[in-house]
């Protein structure tokens, strides 16, 4: 096992926790919004998942970019950068 986590890549890694960990809150607001059985309710939490959705997307995204920053070219780099930002412009609009 410890042969097979030295292959992957650091930023990989943090990738792939904060996907688990956001994975892992989208899952707690579903069992919550079960349990308190109130549409006010799950309306509310699912407006803090709103907020974890694009932090967790900047998050990955920046991880993702330094972990390929010695790969690709700066012009790249700020290609990628801008759609990640229309992305988000996108998203508030």
């Amino acid at each position: 096992m410890k042969a097979w986590l030295t292959g992957l890549e650091t930023a990989l890694i943090g990738m792939v926790i904060i996907r688990l960990i956001s994975g892992f809150i989208e899952l707690s607001a579903a069992a919550l919004m079960f349990k308190f059985n109130s549409v006010e309710k799950a309306v509310a939490i699912n407006a803090l998942l709103a907020i974890v959705g694009p932090l967790v997307l900047i998050t990955t995204m920046t991880i993702g970019l330094v972990g390929m920053s010695d790969k690709l070219s700066l012009s790249k780099l700020l290609m990628i950068g801008s759609g990640v930002l229309l992305i988000l412009i996108g998203l508030r609009r």
